[in-house]
């Protein structure tokens, strides 16, 4: 399975700059790989980048990860996660430190941190803790590809004028046929590009291509996990926004889905009405 882009896209792409990882997830990814990670170094590491520290912290002790006690340092991160769990939460706030830099992106990384704390909670809430984390992670990836398209076309808000008139299904195939890509190519080739696990860069890929999806082979086993979960993150942010509004890419899917994971109507309600009361 592959990100299949076409002649026009290869093409367009050559003007779209995708931002490289900054230096000090080079260094932290280079480290965490080897056989036997020096952990004094990976904290010397993250230390030494005090944005990207202080983003960490704030994660682990936000509400999406529920902790009895603060986590203060990044030694102290290290040592209660583990590696396997950090990894995925480095990688989501140096994106956010990368590709947000400017004020006009604030609004917009407010809406995604929402997203990935409520994809945090709805994978704990599913019994799927072992996904929390990367969970976390794809909610603040999954849209990385919108900032980075407006801030090559100067029309690109009609597209987030479409998005929130009708849906970002819509928008997405809008983006096609006006810019010949969309932000789901954009985001997951960032993802590719930054190392994300290949499960999340397809679950961004296919995110609003989703008719068959549970059927077709392109995703599969944890792949279908994530997707639900970012769905039913989606859908309860914007419930918490929107209390009085249709969510088009939520009924587009929400049958797929619960029966992916053999739902009831009142289950879901229950576990959606759970997370909008967080």
């Amino acid at each position: 399975m592959a990100i299949t882009l076409t002649q026009e896209e290869k093409s367009i792409l050559k003007n779209v700059s995708i931002p490289p990882r900054p230096e000090v997830l080079i260094q932290f990814s280079q480290e965490t790989k080897k056989p036997e990670p020096n952990i004094a170094q990976i904290a010397k590491i993250l230390h030494s980048d005090v944005g990207i520290s202080a983003a960490v912290l704030q994660v682990v002790n936000s509400a999406a990860f529920r902790r009895a006690r603060e986590i203060e340092s990044i030694d102290q991160a290290i040592m209660t996660l583990g590696l396997k769990r950090l990894v995925p939460l480095v990688k989501a706030v140096a994106l956010k430190a990368t590709v947000g830099h400017n004020s006009s992106m604030a609004v917009f990384w407010e809406d995604q941190t929402e997203i990935a704390e409520c994809a945090s909670l709805v994978a704990n809430a599913l019994q799927k803790p072992n996904l929390a984390n990367q969970a976390y992670m794809l909610g603040l990836f999954h849209f990385v590809g919108v900032p980075i398209l407006s801030q090559h076309f100067d029309d690109y808000e009609h597209i987030i004028n479409l998005a929130e008139a009708q849906s970002w299904d819509c928008a997405a195939t809008q983006e096609m046929t006006d810019y010949k890509t969309n932000h789901t190519t954009i985001g997951s080739l960032l993802a590719a590009q930054w190392g994300l696990p290949k499960v999340m860069v397809y679950v961004i890929y296919y995110m609003h291509d989703v008719e068959g999806i549970f059927n077709s082979g392109e995703l599969e086993g944890v792949g279908l996990d994530l997707l639900c979960i970012l769905k039913i993150a989606r859908h309860t942010v914007f419930m918490k926004k929107n209390p009085d509004s249709i969510d088009s890419e939520w009924q587009a899917v929400q049958e797929d889905i619960m029966d992916f994971l053999e739902m009831e109507y009142a289950d879901m309600s229950d576990l959606i009405l759970s997370e909008l009361d967080q």
